[in-house]
């Protein structure tokens, strides 16, 4: 599924009248009367806004989705030209930063009919969502509008996000094919006394010039035999024989993360590490043949944990074993014991099974996946069936 022509960027008017109307039905069926919005997927998903500027915390950004129509936009002027490029017509600004009132006035003004009449709107109050304005701001509003009712409305937008369209997924596809075209690379970019932080450096290159607009996320590490975390930035250690290398990168396209590993042996690679591959390895491949429509995230664990627990008996302490992918490097669903959202039809997930073995060490592999009706696709070019060697 990997096109060597790259999707066109941003979606139709259509894409989002369509999740805007989705929205709706669900907030009619819960009995709220509009959403109020404001993280920078969650505006996104509803507008098309896109902008590096969410870097800066100066400025709040909010989108109110009403019960009917076209969601109104309540937003910092300096966004105001970017946001007319979109399908929005209703955009209402101030001059911004404002810290005594930082869009709190219009804000009251859109919010208080429904105020006076005691109705309901939902804000995100769940899990893997924050408050993407001052607390006392928020009180300040809660105070102007003392008759409005607030509901979690988690659920509607995550599962909204959760099933992605066929254009989200072609840019999903674009992406993950860009992040395997790097990948490829690295055996012929990378070399023994190599220091770490350059390997990161020429990878990060190779990934923008493979096609990504950002390489937001590299992270790894490389150690004798294999390494003792998955999180790490880079350091001076230089690439010797002997060490296992894990790279792990989030690369971005018009908007949308990959999200995958890759492992590498330095010159030669011991029996212990070729052991933890091949168990990753199937349990990899049992985590893409159980994601199917209709089971579970846990089901989805509990096939890669069967597998793991050939070499480890943990039980999966790192937390989860993969999650959802879109807009966000991780979302919404979790692949664990506690998550028992049922998969649907063009989800994308990671495959992240991980193991502990040795004395404190641990290996991770990953790939990108599409829920189809039959048998899950790859987005990722799958990794090679037996850890390679560098050199």
């Amino acid at each position: 599924m990997h096109a060597n022509t790259a999707p066109k960027r941003g979606f139709s008017e259509t894409e989002f009248r369509q999740r805007t109307i989705k929205a709706q039905s669900l907030m009619a069926s819960e009995g709220l009367v509009g959403l109020l919005l404001m993280g920078e997927q969650d505006v996104q998903y509803f507008t098309g806004f896109q902008t590096l500027f969410w870097q800066s915390p100066t400025r709040p950004w909010f989108i109110f989705v009403p019960a009917e129509g076209k969601p109104i936009a309540v937003i910092p002027e300096i966004g105001a030209e970017l946001m007319r490029r979109g399908w929005l017509e209703d955009i209402r600004t101030w001059g911004a930063p404002a810290p005594q009132d930082d869009g709190i006035s219009l804000l009251t003004e859109l919010l208080d009919p429904f105020a006076k009449k005691r109705e309901k709107i939902g804000v995100m109050k769940g899990h893997e969502t924050k408050l993407q304005m001052p607390l006392g701001d928020w009180e300040r509003l809660m105070a102007g509008v003392s008759g409005l009712r607030t509901a979690d409305c988690t659920e509607i937008v995550q599962g909204l996000r959760m099933v992605k369209s066929a254009a989200e997924i072609e840019k999903l596809a674009h992406v993950c094919g860009i992040g395997s075209a790097a990948f490829a690379q690295v055996p012929q970019i990378m070399s023994e006394g190599q220091p770490l932080e350059d390997v990161f450096r020429t990878f990060r290159i190779a990934a923008l010039h493979a096609g990504a607009d950002d390489a937001p996320y590299v992270v790894g590490a490389a150690n004798q035999g294999g390494y003792a975390d998955v999180i790490s930035p880079p350091n001076q250690h230089p690439l010797q024989k002997g060490d296992v290398l894990m790279l792990d990168t989030g690369l971005t396209w018009d908007g949308y993360f990959c999200d995958f590993d890759r492992n590498w042996a330095i010159q030669q690679v011991s029996d212990e590490a070729k052991r933890a591959y091949d168990v990753l390895y199937r349990a990899t491949e049992a985590g893409i043949n159980a994601a199917r429509p209709g089971n579970t995230c846990r089901d989805l664990f509990m096939a890669m944990s069967n597998v793991i627990a050939e070499m480890d008996n943990s039980g999966g302490d790192i937390g989860r074993l993969g999650h959802g992918l879109g807009m966000q490097l991780t979302e919404q669903p979790s692949h664990a014991a506690f998550d028992s959202t049922e998969l649907k039809e063009n989800m994308v997930l990671t495959i992240e099974p991980s193991l502990s073995y040795g004395d404190g060490l641990m290996m991770v592999h990953e790939e990108n996946i599409v829920v189809r009706s039959e048998k899950a696709e790859l987005l990722t070019t799958r990794a090679a069936p037996e850890l390679p060697v560098i050199g």
